[in-house]
């Protein structure tokens, strides 16, 4: 709005007509124009057509406030709030949490959006949304209290509608990457908290929480949770049936690393007819027996692929798996991978041989050692070590060697296109305990457990989109996903009698807005 402002020169001093904008580039400018004088006198003399501008009028349609509202106004963070809010309703997933739990949707909508924008416990959420704005005008307390009932009072139907309608959204044809990954806690009251293998080794017991991710959407579709002692490999069938409960018709593709390999898990699979990718660890005799059969010969140019900048070795073999079903077995080389894994192997062997010779007593019965070494007894009774060269070289054997089993895609380079493409899960796990506090449980009973989980999985789709957008545009050659989600708090509008005034937005900020293509909405 343009006010006045006055500028003493000799005897006179001017008025003139100041108007605040910015330029194309976003910083701050002012325009004056000269509009009148004081006389000696005090007598304001004003130019045409200002006569009537000695005493500022504010237009019909401008609301008007006490020095009392100002007071008692307030200042709330806008930007990120308002962009996840607008993600939400354009995506869907407002409409599928309304559908699933028609009472809590908005709670459960705000905790998602306090996960991505703090890393505090969910204990200081009222605090945060004291000074944050929400899609509703008056949000439902989210005390501490209210957290823990909203927590334990959300029901396994509510969950299981959500990811029914979630999934809906998905695209039919994409792979969905599969992956587990454990989170701990202290609580002794949590039934499916039991040790296990700790993938952050800790010494805790824990719950294993299980992730399906689209492979090409890049965006979480749905979540279970089991058992701290369950293996990937016991968790695949029943994940499976789970989700072939969720998406009803829709066909499956499932991609999944070493962990998940069984013959129980592939017979099942195959008698399902669902499409799958999966790595074959080494410790498996069908690893072994397809690599043997190809190392004369796929270190070649006619077996060159080039994926990027990568220069690899690949084959494709037939396979006739239990005799009756055919299915594609994938062979890569990586030569410099066989290299720094060769090196690296000698390495850690010359620091066990050392370790052995220091103290052969020591190591003489150490599983570990055996593999490497044999202890020979001299008639002193004294050890010498001896290096078994061939259980080395046999170690060396698949260095570089990667196996990739198939019922789905027969060609070498879609098969590792799609096999890479898995780390959108892994990336998934990172978020949940990065950046949304789920690396460590603090609730205590089973129903806040998997209701946390539940929060946590809204939250990690918003996050997800932010993340694909940033990928898409090339933000994160500017901006880390932190530092958008920093840039984004500092809009703020502030709220005077119930009326939001919007302070004008950075220029980051309509850059951010423009690039999620919520542009208008500032």
């Amino acid at each position: 709005m343009p006010f006045e402002v006055t500028t003493k020169v000799g005897k006179y001093t001017y008025i003139y007509q100041s108007t605040s904008y910015r330029d194309k580039n976003g910083k701050p400018k002012s325009k004056r124009t000269p509009i009148g004088k004081i006389l000696p006198n005090g007598q304001k003399i004003y130019k045409t057509p200002h006569q009537q501008q000695q005493q500022p009028q504010t237009p019909d349609n401008q609301p008007q406030y006490t020095t009392n509202d100002i007071k008692n106004s307030k200042i709330q963070e806008h930007g990120l709030t308002n962009l996840l809010q607008k993600i939400a309703d354009k995506h869907g997933l407002t409409e599928a949490l309304k559908t699933a739990t028609p009472t809590n949707h908005n709670q459960i909508h705000n905790l998602a959006t306090y996960l991505i924008a703090n890393n505090d416990p969910l204990m200081y959420c009222q605090e945060w949304l004291n000074n944050t704005t929400t899609s509703t005008p008056n949000p439902t307390n989210l005390s501490s209290q209210r957290i823990s009932e909203l927590l334990n009072n959300i029901t396994i139907t509510e969950r299981e509608t959500f990811y029914q309608e979630w999934c809906k959204k998905r695209a039919e044809t994409e792979y969905l990457a599969l992956d587990i990954t454990s989170t701990s806690t202290y609580s002794n009251l949590i039934d499916d908290a039991e040790w296990g293998y700790n993938r952050d080794n800790e010494k805790l017991p824990q719950i294993n929480l299980c992730l399906l991710m689209g492979q090409t959407s890049r965006l979480p579709i749905y979540q279970t949770s089991y058992s701290g002692s369950m293996s990937d490999v016991a968790t695949l069938k029943t994940t499976l049936a789970k989700f072939d409960a969720i998406a009803k018709d829709k066909p499956i593709k499932a991609v999944m690393d070493k962990g998940f390999y069984s013959k129980t898990n592939i017979d099942a699979m195959i008698a399902q007819n669902k499409a799958f990718l999966i790595a074959v660890p080494f410790s498996k005799e069908l690893a072994k027996e397809q690599v043997q059969s190809v190392l004369d010969k796929i270190d070649c140019f006619e077996t060159l692929l080039v994926m990027g900048e990568e220069s690899l070795r690949a084959m494709t073999k037939k396979f006739l798996w239990d005799g009756k079903h055919d299915l594609f077995v994938h062979i890569f080389y990586n030569p410099l991978k066989a290299v720094r894994d060769r090196e690296k192997l000698y390495a850690h062997v010359a620091q066990m041989h050392a370790l052995a010779c220091k103290s052969p007593v020591k190591y003489v019965g150490n599983k570990r050692f055996l593999r490497f070494f044999d202890f020979v007894v001299g008639v002193d009774g004294s050890y010498r070590v001896v290096l078994r060269g061939e259980a080395l070289s046999r170690a060396c054997l698949f260095a570089g060697m990667l196996v990739i089993l198939s019922n789905d895609v027969g060609c070498a380079l879609e098969a590792l296109r799609v096999y890479r493409a898995k780390d959108v899960v892994e990336k998934g796990f990172l978020r949940l305990k990065n950046s949304l506090d789920l690396a460590r449980l603090r609730v205590h009973s089973d129903p806040a457990v998997q209701n946390k989980f539940f929060v946590g999985f809204v939250a990690l789709i918003l996050l997800s989109f932010v993340h694909n957008v940033m990928f898409e545009k090339g933000l994160y050659k500017k901006y880390t996903l932190k530092g958008v989600l920093r840039v984004l708090s500092k809009f703020r509008v502030q709220s005077i009698n119930g009326v939001q005034i919007k302070f004008m937005p950075t220029k980051e900020v309509r850059e951010l807005y423009k690039a999620f293509g919520f542009a208008d909405s500032l």
